[in-house]
């Protein structure tokens, strides 16, 4: 097939440099593109055979499963489109690489060093399990993204077998470095590497996220034979077609961490100057039957064209569903790393960001601190400063993951105040409370200072 005739169609159901990168490099190359989103995808089965809308011959597959609040949609719905199209990291795989525990086993079968780790389904058993792991062990849900759902925890530190709905598994901290932990992020595309760094953490934190802060440095042309072997085979052993591999070096040698089927690519672009999306719109194009000189590919991978792409859908312009309502005062659930707790909660629609009273979060907990952040509010004109933590909240059937500032609520009738972060989601009826009793407090609207 000529390249000219192709469609690649990108399925991502949110906006990101990642998904218009692709889809821009593939139109570069001289390709019709579709971004396939809620706005404009529709499949129909008529006659017994399977129709997808807009019509398009390959898909790269970037759905964020690991921030949805319920993956198992988006797969599904990626199982569907499969039917319809070929696709660069298929469903099945990219579930795989979902969980970070399936992935392990996937790598364990294959003979691909990882760190020692355990996945219990009591929580009795999994603190049975946790002096194997020495004074400091990482504690992790089985899907999270972005460094959310990761924690450092201490000997005397229980932990439970679920953080909210998910699974959750304790591993072994592997250093190195004694004086700045940092791991290797290498970014694969089929049978080769585009571009590899070195992701040091950020002062007083361990975890090496770029969106954390942090820092990278290019070890493209710097990676030993040993690291650039077990990257290609981790990709292979899971079935993706491109990747990001999270490798760390032990006192023993180098052992994979996670294979991160939607890696971003700013943090590698930054380091190295290489920007993987040519090469996925490459593999795209060639999959569907085209074909694209490698050089064009390198050309066009020196920089990250992030601009809206041609293929970006209108906004529907009918009325949509309304949203769930919430009450004013809402029962709900709250997990950490040490439990739940069923709590009330308000409602604030002027404020930001989700908070929750400091030894309720102690009680659950909730660490580690992911940042500091300023609050203004009415009261306060100069703000306040507050650290802020992952919390998983549950309303009804639905689980929110949020970072959530901390402080002393403990003047406050409600331990829990819900922010715009989880009420978006919802419409709010003042006239519900779940307390039936009128408020005595008098608190504060805020917002986190931008």
């Amino acid at each position: 097939m000529r390249t000219e005739d192709i469609t690649v169609g990108v399925l991502s159901l949110h906006s990101s440099k990642e998904t218009k990168a692709i889809l821009n490099a593939a139109e570069e190359m001289g390709c019709d593109t579709e971004w396939l989103r809620e706005e404009n995808t529709t499949v129909t089965t008529e006659d017994g055979e399977l129709n997808l809308y807009p019509d398009v011959d390959v898909i790269a597959n970037r759905l964020l499963l690991s921030s949805d609040e319920h993956p198992m949609e988006g797969a599904g719905l990626a199982l569907t489109l499969n039917k319809a199209a070929p696709m660069l990291n298929e469903p099945t795989p990219a579930m795989t690489a979902l969980h970070k525990f399936a992935t392990a086993a996937a790598l364990a079968d294959a003979g691909i060093s990882i760190p020692d780790a355990v996945l219990a389904l009591s929580t009795q058993q999994l603190n049975k399990e946790r002096g194997r792991f020495g004074d400091r062990a990482v504690y992790k849900t089985a899907i999270g993204t972005h460094g959310g759902g990761t924690w450092m925890v201490e000997l005397d530190e229980p932990v439970n077998a679920q953080v909210g709905e998910r699974h959750a598994f304790l591993q072994e901290f592997l250093e190195h470095d004694g004086q700045r932990h940092h791991d290797l992020r290498v970014y694969v595309v089929g049978d080769q590497i585009v571009g590899a760094m070195n992701r040091y953490a950020p002062e007083g934190e361990w975890r090496t996220n770029v969106a954390l802060g942090g820092e990278v440095e290019d070890m493209t042309g710097d990676l030993p034979q040993e690291v650039r072997q077990m990257a290609l085979d981790s990709v292979e052993a899971i079935g993706l077609d491109y990747a990001g591999v999270d490798i760390v070096q032990g006192e023993d040698g180098y052992y994979v961490l996670e294979v991160n089927p939607t890696a971003g690519f700013r943090g590698l672009f930054k380091a190295c100057g290489i920007s993987p999306a040519p090469y996925i719109a490459q593999r795209a194009i060639e999959k569907a039957g085209g074909s694209v000189d490698d050089a064009e590919v390198e050309r066009l991978s020196d920089r990250l064209d992030d601009s809206q792409p041609t293929a970006m859908p209108r906004k529907p312009t009918s009325t949509m569903p309304e949203n769930v309502t919430i009450g004013y005062i809402e029962e709900v659930v709250v997990s950490g790393t040490r439990g739940h707790k069923t709590v009330l909660a308000k409602s604030d629609t002027g404020a930001t960001r989700t908070s929750i009273d400091a030894e309720l979060a102690a009680e659950i907990g909730t660490g580690p601190i992911l940042d500091i952040v300023k609050i203004k509010s009415g009261s306060v004109k100069s703000g306040r400063s507050r650290p802020v933590v992952d919390l998983v909240v549950g309303i009804g059937g639905t689980q929110h993951t949020v970072t959530a500032s901390v402080e002393d609520r403990s003047h406050m009738d409600y331990p829990l105040l819900l922010g715009r972060d989880i009420l978006k989601h919802y419409q709010v009826n003042v006239n519900r409370r779940a307390d039936d009793e009128y408020e005595s407090d008098t608190e504060e609207e805020e917002q986190t200072l931008e």
